[in-house]
């Protein structure tokens, strides 16, 4: 497994696959080719699909500018290359307009890019490839007496601690940027951000409703601010990155966690997302949404019950469930915008995985499916899965407001 450094990504919305990705290949492009007088952009697939409700070509164009060189972004959402759905291809030309190069790009989710014919595409493996199941982690970790956050401890190098806790301030930071923020959401569906009333209600309410509503306000607000172009951590993804801070700011707000216990559950819910990562997918234009919000809800349910003194093995039981219950699920969303479903997803699945947890906790962790066993459903789902239904825009309730 890659290290967790490639997991969380700290970066700007509202897509990791369709703005960082395409954002990082114009900037490899263009570091490569800066002799160039103008530049072509080619999108294809979904990439081209959902574009523009992404802000794809924004982040292109933004690239281009700061050298000041135009670039034409040519759109071909009938074509989808055979490697991954999210394709994109530039084209660098001299002031005679002779082809100087050109280079095919693919955003595989999480914002992370392969290079076609690079031999480097892969980050190196981290982790030993003994250990890339969930049980196979979990062997070994019952046999050196390890929790989860100390398996991922051994593996990653000194600068893991540091970097999780800038990733855990990043988080905090979306939540509390998110309560703040008012107003309609850019892309023209007219969404108001409805975080700061959600929360606002929900510090009145009493009982156990106003506990759950506080921590779906916080996944709201880090969803919009997301859906906004906001800082944010992808947690696996753009898309999905409300649910796990959203419950962890809940949880270190409710029970004072001091935050090396967060930053403990971070690393835990880190190595969930890597074993879905490198056996299965984080790419709903791959997978669909239950590899973003499936993943999300596992690694926040994951992350929960260790937070609150559940076993490796109910920890386990927390993520598969997180994933098991969200499979199937499309990745439709309305004109491109990681708005409707998106943003409501992130909040509802924050306190689904609150609920796993407390499912897990009462239980001692064993169950009938593994979560080895869910992913491979999950990638049998993905594939089986229309391609309108994973991040095409063109069906199940984007055709509502196509």
């Amino acid at each position: 497994m890659e290290s967790l450094h490639e997991l969380y990504r700290i970066g700007y919305g509202p897509s990791s696959s369709h703005t960082m990705g395409p954002r990082f290949a114009a900037g490899h492009f263009l570091s490569h080719y800066p002799e160039a007088a103008r530049f072509e952009a080619d999108l294809f697939g979904s990439l081209a699909a959902t574009g523009k409700g992404h802000l794809t070509d924004k982040a292109i164009r933004q690239v281009f500018e700061e050298t000041k060189k135009p670039v034409e972004i040519l759109w071909f959402p009938e074509i989808e290359k055979p490697f991954h759905p999210n394709a994109l291809t530039i084209r660098g030309f001299d002031a005679q307009n002779v082809l100087l190069s050109e280079q095919t790009y693919y955003s595989v989710g999480g914002g992370r890019v392969v290079i076609e014919g690079h031999t480097e595409n892969d980050p190196p493996q981290v982790y030993p490839k003994d250990y890339s199941t969930m049980r196979q982690i979990l062997e070994y970790c019952n046999q050196e007496g390890m929790q989860l956050w100390e398996f991922a401890l051994q593996f990653e190098d000194s600068g893991i601690l540091p970097f999780i806790e800038e990733v855990w301030n990043v988080m905090s930071e979306a939540v509390e940027n998110g309560l703040n923020a008012e107003g309609v959401l850019p892309g023209g569906l007219k969404l108001p951000r409805k975080a700061w009333q959600y929360n606002s209600k929900a510090a009145e309410f009493t009982g156990p409703l106003g506990h759950t509503a506080l921590a779906l306000s916080y996944a709201l607000a880090v969803s919009e601010e997301n859906a906004g172009g906001g800082k944010i951590v992808t947690a696996p993804t753009c898309g999905s990155c409300g649910v796990l801070p959203g419950v962890m700011y809940y949880l270190a707000k409710q029970y004072k966690f001091p935050k090396i216990k967060i930053l403990r559950a971070l690393l835990t819910a880190g190595i969930i997302g890597n074993v879905v990562k490198t056996n299965g997918s984080i790419s709903g234009a791959e997978v669909g949404c239950q590899g973003e919000i499936g993943v999300a809800c596992a690694m926040a349910g994951g992350a929960a019950t260790q937070l609150l003194g559940g076993t490796i093995y109910q920890v386990e039981y927390a993520a598969e469930m997180g994933l098991e219950h969200h499979l199937g699920l499309t990745c439709d969303p309305m004109r491109g915008l990681v708005q409707i479903p998106c943003i409501e997803r992130n909040a509802l699945a924050a306190l689904r995985s609150l609920d796993h947890c407390t499912y897990a906790l009462l239980g001692d962790g064993r169950h009938k499916v593994s979560f080895d066993n869910v992913i491979e459903v999950m990638m049998e789902t993905g594939q089986a899965l229309p391609s309108l239904y994973r991040e095409t825009s063109r069906g199940g309730l984007a055709k509502v407001m196509a």
